[in-house]
């Protein structure tokens, strides 16, 4: 059976990779609720009758959850509610209770004004198409009817005991490590999974908060990552670690207070992976160094290259039976010994146990990654109306000249002195920028390059990779 009454979703609310709006002005109750028919519909039509659901800690996040529970409800699918808790913590659920999809109210590393979205159909993310389809499914009212049960579901200790079966080895030398929760969604579980952990463990912002009222949950964002590495060398610790808001992405900074980037951190999972998967495909998105790159195919590994965005990557990681992927922006995947979806505390447990192993402190792994110039991820103010439009005319521009280009996911430029990316972000009304090169003179080069673009293309500045320079 279907029903007739259609809804319309605010346009920018359907993003590439998930559903995302700013609560009160583009995403709604009602879109909650509308969104919720329409995924239970999805899920019905494919097969499947039981949904887990899960939220983060975000204000408006109790209300859109809620919402969202009695949609999936009127498509005649059960619901599995897991309350409140990271966004991996929901993909566990999903794996564990042997539910048909999985969806997670959550705004990830935005604002405290905006929430969202992520989900999981039949196994695999649910994104691009498919999201388009969730929104002619609402339009058309094109609805399953029925009426599904409410279970409410305890899963954190197991989701925590899974985190500490990963370190079943005998560490010698526990280590000090700090945590920053950042008032985001992870603070319950990180603060349960320390409890169980060898070591010394410093908890910063375990309170989970939606107002975010310490730093931006984004850690990515090296300014957001300045109390942990005050925390680093108060506590003399050997390294720290810092979650985003709904904890599906990873920051890190060695003993010294230096970030390790996710294409960095990419290296200590790929080396420690390919020594038991040998000639494993490595996947990690266009935005990660070159060193990256060589470094897997040095070990004997498959590097691919591939476009930004965890449900791509993540389908990308099925494809290629890859063991492991990741982002520069954090989220890293690990199909090996795990469910091959982002979770950033387990993959803080995992680079412990490969630090215990290796013997090695993450100082001296961090001493010996090769040695490049670049900029961090540059976000450049750039509307949503606007993004794509300005990356084809890059591309057509570079399509006149001889330039070595890899169009996979924007234009990624290859020059003697190193690379160039411009792309337009799928989930902020911005284009994203990084260059990389052997050495500060080269760097500049390539800045001038993309500096030159974005003018020809009428964004305005003259330093796009100074602070604010976008702006």
């Amino acid at each position: 059976m279907t029903a007739s009454d259609g809804h319309k979703f605010d346009p920018s609310m359907l993003r590439e990779y998930d559903v995302r709006g700013v609560v009160g002005k583009t995403l709604h109750a009602e879109d909650a609720h509308a969104l919720g028919r329409a995924f239970g519909t999805m899920v019905r039509r494919s097969g499947g009758s039981r949904v887990a659901v899960g939220r983060d800690g975000r204000l408006s996040s109790p209300d859109l959850a809620d919402a969202l529970i009695k949609g999936v409800r009127a498509t005649g699918c059960d619901v599995l509610r897991i309350g409140r808790g990271p966004t991996p913590m929901l993909y566990f659920t999903v794996y564990n209770q042997k539910t048909d999809a999985g969806i997670m109210v959550t705004g990830s590393h935005n604002p405290p004004d905006y929430n969202g979205f992520k989900m999981l159909n039949a196994g695999k993310s649910v994104f691009g198409e498919a999201i388009l389809e969730l929104g002619r499914i609402a339009d058309e009212g094109d609805f399953e009817v029925g009426a599904g049960g409410l279970d409410d579901v305890d899963i954190e200790d197991r989701y925590v005991d899974r985190l500490v079966d990963e370190l079943d080895i005998d560490v010698a030398k526990p280590m000090t490590i700090v945590w920053d929760c950042g008032n985001g969604a992870s603070g319950d579980v990180v603060r349960k999974l320390t409890a169980k952990l060898p070591g010394t463990h410093h908890l910063l912002f375990d309170d989970i908060d939606g107002t975010f009222p310490n730093h931006h949950p984004d850690p990515t964002v090296e300014a957001n990552l300045v109390d942990l590495k005050a925390a680093v060398a108060q506590y003399n610790a050997d390294w720290g670690v810092a979650f985003d808001g709904d904890g599906d992405r990873i920051g890190v900074v060695d003993g010294q207070g230096r970030v390790l980037w996710g294409d960095q951190l990419l290296q200590i999972y790929a080396a420690d992976v390919l020594e038991r998967v040998p000639g494993g495909a490595i996947i990690a998105d266009v935005k990660a160094s070159q060193t990256l790159f060589d470094e897997v195919t040095r070990l004997g590994g498959n590097a691919i290259m591939w476009k930004t965005g965890h449900s791509l990557i993540k389908t990308k990681m099925i494809e290629e039976k890859a063991p492991i992927a990741g982002e520069m922006s954090g989220h890293i995947f690990f199909s090996e010994r795990y469910y091959g979806y982002d979770d950033a505390t387990y993959a803080a447990v995992r680079l412990y146990r490969i630090l215990v192993q290796s013997g090695k402190s993450l100082d001296l792994w961090r001493d010996a990654m090769p040695v490049a110039v670049n900029t961090p991820e540059t976000r450049i103010e750039c509307p949503d109306d606007r993004k794509f439009a300005l990356i084809e005319e890059v591309r057509a521009r570079l399509a006149k000249t001889d330039a070595e280009v890899n169009g996979i996911d924007g234009v990624r430029v290859r020059t003697e002195d190193g690379w160039w990316l411009l792309r337009a972000s799928n989930t902020q009304p911005a284009i994203v920028a990084r260059c990389e090169a052997a050495d500060d003179a080269g760097l500049d080069r390539l800045k001038a390059q993309v500096t030159a673009q974005l003018q020809k293309s009428g964004l305005e500045s003259d330093d796009f990779f100074a602070p604010g320079g976008g702006h």
